[in-house]
C-alpha cells in the first residue's frame, strides 16, 4: 500500500516570508513593532514570529496562533 503524502502545514510562500526576515534578522537590520518603530530584534523565535505573523496577514496558509487557556483559582 502506497503511503499517503502529508499536507504541509505551511504554505510554500509562508516560508518564503519567514525566510526572507531572517535574512533581516541575521543582517541585524530587522526591527520589531509596526513599521519597524520598535527596537532592534535580538531573538531567532522572535524573528520567525514576525515572519509567520506578515504571512498571516497578507492570508497564506498559516496555523492559527494557540490561544492560552484561562487558570481556575
Amino acid at each position: 500500500m502506497a503511503r499517503k503524502k502529508a499536507k504541509r502545514k505551511y504554505s510554500q510562500s509562508a516560508g518564503k516570508d519567514v525566510e526572507r526576515e531572517m535574512h533581516e534578522f541575521k543582517r541585524g537590520r530587522l526591527r520589531s513593532g509596526p513599521g519597524g518603530k520598535g527596537g532592534k530584534v535580538k531573538n531567532r523565535k522572535q524573528a520567525i514570529a514576525i515572519g509567520l505573523s506578515i504571512a498571516r496577514r497578507k492570508g497564506k496558509r498559516v496555523p492559527r496562533l494557540k490561544t492560552r487557556r484561562k487558570r481556575k483559582l
